[in-house]
C-alpha cells in the first residue's frame, strides 16, 4: 500500500496518474496548501520541504519526497514506464529533469505573475520562456510518439503542466505535435482517473483501489 500526501496541482497530479498507471493500492490524503498545512510539524517530518507529493511504502516503510524521485522509486517498485535499457532508460530521466528543472518552474512562475497585474515585465519574460519550452517539447514529439520512445515517466511528468499551463491560458495552437501527445495521453484511462485525485475531502484519508476512483 502506498500513502499518497498530495495536493490540487501538477506534481500532485502527477502521482496520481503514476498510482493509476501502475495499479499499486493507495490512500490518498489531500493537504490544505492555502492553510499551510505542507509545513505542519507532522508533514516537515516527512518532507523537510515542507512541498507535496510525497509517498510512504507501508510495504518497506521507506517516504520519498520530490515528484521525480517518486515517479523513479515507483516504476522500480513495479517494473513498469521505465526501460530496462540504459540509454532508453537516460532518455527518459533527461525529460524528468528537464520538468523538474525547467518547464514546471517557468511555468509556475509565469502563473504567479500572471495574475500580478503590475509586473508586466516579469510576466512577459516567463510567458516567453514557457513557449520556448513548449516548442522544445513540440520538436521532440515531431520525431516520435512518446518523449522518451515508449510511454513512461518522461510523459507522466511533463503531462500535468501541459495541462496546467493550458489552464492558465496558453494554447497549444502553434504546438501541433505537441498538441496530439497531449489529446492522446489526456484520454488513457489511468490518466482521465488520475486527474481526479485527489478524491478524498481535505483532512480526509481515502483507500484507492486504482481503476474505481472515478
Amino acid at each position: 500500500m502506498i500513502d499518497a500526501y498530495t495536493a490540487h496541482t501538477p506534481n500532485g497530479r502527477k502521482l496520481a496518474i503514476m498510482l493509476e498507471e501502475t495499479g499499486l493500492p493507495y490512500r490518498a490524503r489531500t493537504l490544505d496548501i492555502g492553510q499551510g498545512e505542507p509545513h505542519a510539524p507532522w508533514f516537515r517530518a516527512l518532507n523537510p520541504n515542507g512541498k507535496i507529493p510525497v509517498i510512504r511504502d507501508t510495504d518497506t516503510g521507506r517516504v520519498v519526497w520530490e515528484s521525480g524521485a517518486i515517479l523513479i522509486y515507483l516504476a522500480e517498485k513495479t517494473g513498469r514506464l521505465w526501460a530496462t535499457d540504459s540509454d532508453a532508460r537516460l532518455d527518459a530521466l533527461q525529460w524528468v529533469f528537464f520538468q523538474a528543472g525547467s518547464l514546471g518552474p517557468m511555468s509556475g512562475q509565469f502563473n504567479h505573475f500572471r495574475l500580478q497585474d503590475e509586473h508586466t515585465q516579469a510576466l512577459t519574460r516567463y510567458r516567453t520562456e514557457v513557449r520556448r519550452l513548449l516548442g522544445v517539447l513540440d520538436d521532440a514529439l515531431a520525431q516520435q510518439t512518446y518523449l522518451a520512445g515508449a510511454y513512461s515517466i518522461a510523459d507522466i511528468a511533463v503531462l500535468p503542466w501541459i495541462r496546467a499551463v493550458q489552464t492558465w491560458g496558453m494554447t497549444l495552437d502553434n504546438f501541433s505535435h505537441l498538441d496530439r501527445w497531449y489529446g492522446r495521453l489526456a484520454a488513457r484511462p489511468a490518466v482521465v482517473r488520475g486527474f481526479q485525485v485527489p478524491v478524498a475531502s481535505q483532512h480526509a484519508t481515502t483507500t484507492v483501489t486504482p481503476g474505481e476512483n472515478a
